[in-house]
């Protein structure tokens, strides 16, 4: 926040740095880069936006120790998602080689069928993230080999992508287990089991609709494509790796210790070195073979695959190009670019909290609100904007809390309406947006461009709309018992 002795800003400059950074990406990705835009072009478009919005807060009257305190302040918050993904890397490259993710492309392969696999992505991940309560796990887990079946099936991984996302993202919602579904009624003032009966109303006919659509999809597909190279996969995979239902241990441990709520980062580390033992127990061979002709003693080689499978992810070479493209991935190193666009987007975040001028665009789309469906509408549209803005989840959810909170209760409003709407538009929107720590976790982990996938988040894209569509109609809009 900007102190009292110093110029408050104008909602002029507020825009500015706004401003700036849409013509920036827009150049970035639609003109020179385009595809590759999020290979460094945004980074530096982040960065130049934030520079303009440290200059406002300069001519304002604040210093540039404060500004450098604040954003470094503002990329702390996001080093917790930081070390996740590092860990995700190493879990992938890890359990690549253990035969964790062969097993479950293995037996997935034969068990989901083409046309009906977007629907049946949905709905599983929508179980698992609803039993652990985290979408991030998920998709780190189950997300990753259903990306590869798809590959594996000629199915398109960003139409997965969108369904892994959307059934993550509803388990996520409705988890009582889950961090952002606890937050909001915490930051509103609710009971958390009312905050997610209230949720039902807007987030189940979200989900709904979403699989009619990835239903539809699917059985447009043509099955004799898909068929092709599923029994060269099959074969691959049992001649380059151990096949064993002992290998999804790991797995299980994972997702036991997500259910006890057991930290993230401990959750995947765990999962990444038991990924290591099992692959010492089950894949030698495989080992050897990603060693290949390295100077060193079998018992060295054992070692150093395992090693390298955590920092630089597992790699593969069999001769088909499309089976070793799919299982060549993972490690600490692939998650690098990831990060840095995460610290680019914090650092724009923090300098436009740090300067005021996202709490000045926040009050003046309070202003404008006069109605209590314009009032639900503001505040879907303040938490996309912190989403886009601040870059993370949590500020998406606790900003727009704390500055709507007390208009909810001056209009008699109950507080669950805004807890639920913080989550129909902070916790659902987040992976949509490349920059933001969801949008660049999900890119990063499943390996598909948050701008290839967005289209196809059916569930994320439809919630934020039934949320507006209630408030419009005046829908399960609930008032205060006291009110008048």
């Amino acid at each position: 926040m900007v102190d009292s002795e110093n110029r408050q800003p104008s909602i002029l400059q507020a825009i500015i740095p706004i401003f700036v950074l849409v013509v920036l990406l827009a150049v970035s990705a639609l003109i020179l880069f385009k595809d590759n835009s999020s290979y460094g072009a945004n980074q530096i478009a982040l960065i130049l936006a934030a520079a303009v919005t440290i200059l406002i807060g300069l001519y304002n009257g604040q210093t540039w120790k404060e500004l450098e305190k604040g954003i470094v302040d503002g990329i702390s918050l996001a080093m917790g998602a930081m070390l996740i993904l590092f860990m995700v890397g190493a879990l992938i490259g890890a359990w690549i080689l253990a035969g964790t993710v062969p097993t479950m492309i293995y037996y997935g392969l034969q068990i989901l069928s083409p046309e009906y696999f977007y629907v049946a992505s949905t709905i599983i991940c929508a179980i698992v993230s609803l039993s652990i309560g985290s979408s991030w796990t998920t998709a780190g887990t189950i997300g990753i080999s259903l990306i590869v079946i798809a590959e594996s099936l000629g199915l398109d991984p960003a139409i997965t992508a969108g369904a892994i996302i959307s059934g993550a993202y509803f388990g996520d919602k409705m988890s009582p287990l889950s961090d952002t579904t606890n937050l909001a009624p915490a930051i509103t003032g609710t009971d958390l089991f009312t905050h997610i009966r209230h949720m039902v109303w807007t987030t189940l006919p979200s989900l709904i609709i979403a699989m009619i659509v990835f239903t539809i999809i699917g059985l447009k597909q043509d099955a004799s494509d898909a068929a092709l190279g599923l029994e060269e996969t099959l074969k691959l995979l049992d001649e380059n790796f151990n096949i064993s239902l002992w290998s999804l241990l790991p797995l299980a441990v994972v997702f036991f210790m997500a259910f006890k709520k057991v930290p993230a980062v401990a959750t995947i580390l765990v999962g990444a070195l038991l990924g290591c033992i099992f692959a010492l127990i089950l894949q030698g061979p495989a080992i050897l073979g990603f060693v290949g002709d390295k100077e060193l003693s079998n018992s060295w080689k054992y070692l150093y695959g395992i090693w390298t499978s955590l920092f630089d992810g597992f790699k593969i070479n069999t001769g088909n190009e499309s089976f070793d493209s799919l299982l060549s991935r993972g490690g600490m190193s692939s998650m690098l670019n990831t990060v840095w666009l995460i610290i680019c987007a914090m650092t724009f975040g923090a300098a436009m909290e740090k300067t005021g001028l996202l709490q000045k665009l926040v009050h003046s789309i309070i202003g404008m609100a006069k109605s209590t469906g314009s009032l639900i509408g503001s505040v879907l549209l303040t938490c996309i904007g912190m989403n886009l803005i601040a870059s993370d989840q949590y500020i998406a959810i606790v900003l727009p809390g704390r500055m709507y909170r007390a208009e909810f209760k001056r209009r008699g409003l109950d507080a669950k309406n805004l807890s639920r709407t913080l989550e129909d538009a902070g916790t659902i929107t987040s992976p949509l947006i490349p920059w933001n720590t969801c949008g660049a976790y999900m890119a990063g982990t499943l390996g598909v461009a948050t701008g290839a996938y967005w289209i196809y988040c059916f569930f994320n894209l439809i919630n934020p709309i039934i949320s507006f569509f209630y408030g419009l109609i005046n829908f399960k809009i609930t008032k205060m018992e006291n009110a008048a």
